[in-house]
């Protein structure tokens, strides 16, 4: 049987791909994805946590910079951006307004005088509650 009454049997002729060949390549990728998909997001949600860790850390030394200008610990961390009023030797902005949220787009949890030190630094993690383990893990300052 040669390739032109092969096509013959095909309707009206055409050439090309059939329904079950297409299903099985999807069926193929979906696979494929199922196994590469799940490692790809959870070394997101690592990086995530990292960079927050980070931004900790750069915001820490914002807060530690505006102590030494003007002798107190700003009250918010919109005074590291924002000149407050009535503060003598404020020499900022010492941070950028975005390092201001977290990673998964919440404000940074500040508190002063804080539990740990003389201020704390909170990020909730990927779940935004208190608490939590791996990803969902709190990101602080005093750790």
């Amino acid at each position: 049987m040669n390739f032109r009454k092969q096509c013959k049997f095909r309707k009206g002729g055409q050439r090309g791909f059939t329904l079950v060949e297409l299903l099985l390549v999807l069926v193929i990728l979906a696979l494929i994805a199922g196994l590469v998909l799940p490692g790809i997001i959870g070394k997101a949600e690592s990086a995530k946590a990292k960079a927050a860790a980070s931004q900790i850390i750069r915001i820490s030394m914002s807060v530690e910079s505006f102590y030494l200008d003007t002798g107190n610990p700003p009250s918010s961390l919109e005074e590291l951006v924002n000149e407050p009023s009535g503060v003598n030797g404020w020499n900022g902005p010492y941070i950028k307004n975005s390092l201001l949220t977290d990673p998964w787009g919440q404000p940074y949890k500040y508190t002063v005088p804080g539990e740990h030190g003389d201020f704390d630094i909170v990020s909730y993690g990927a779940d935004r509650q208190q608490g939590g383990e791996k990803n969902n893990a709190d990101i602080n300052s005093w750790d």
